[in-house]
């Protein structure tokens, strides 16, 4: 299957493409918990503790590895784009495939900056690809800018937990 939007890796360099609607969602994790919060980004266990189906094989994001996206009744097919794992940096992004509500790109990066502070950032590009994504219009969008609000706030649990949670 092929992606369902061009350009694919603009998530990447952080030059989101025209024609889209653009997210960017910035939430401070905590200090000195990198390696708790890209560990938990890369194994798919920040979205699982969202309540989001991962359904894939692979234990953790590399690129191409295909993982479909669920949201209660809605099923997305995805594949992952690119990955980084760095000492401050870790993270990946997927691509849409046939079938998604929606068509584009979206990244999940941690960074520490120099003082420790962890950050997470939800870096997306989408349009509609289906009627009912179409039909809910702004309200899609709202969703996916509450999705990217909740990613943080998880990902802040996850690493205040005792290690290993």
């Amino acid at each position: 299957m092929s992606f369902t939007y061009e350009p694919v890796g603009a998530t990447r360099s952080g030059e989101l493409p025209a024609g889209f609607h653009h997210l960017n969602v910035r939430t401070r994790i905590g200090e000195d918990v990198f390696r708790r919060a890209a560990d938990a980004v890369l194994s798919w266990r920040m979205h699982r503790a969202m309540g989001v189906a991962m359904d894939t094989a692979a234990e953790t994001a590399a690129p191409g590895v295909d993982v479909t996206v669920g949201l209660g009744p809605v099923k997305a097919p995805c594949r992952v784009v690119w990955t980084v794992d760095e000492r401050r940096r870790a993270g990946w992004a997927y691509g849409t495939l046939p079938g998604h509500p929606e068509s584009g790109e979206e990244a999940f990066l941690v960074e520490a900056t120099g003082d420790g502070t962890v950050w997470l950032t939800v870096t997306a590009y989408s349009r509609p690809a289906s009627w009912l994504a179409r039909a809910g219009g702004p309200v899609t969008r709202g969703f996916q800018h509450a999705y990217a609000r909740r990613c943080g706030v998880v990902l802040r649990r996850l690493c205040a937990g005792p290690a290993g949670a």
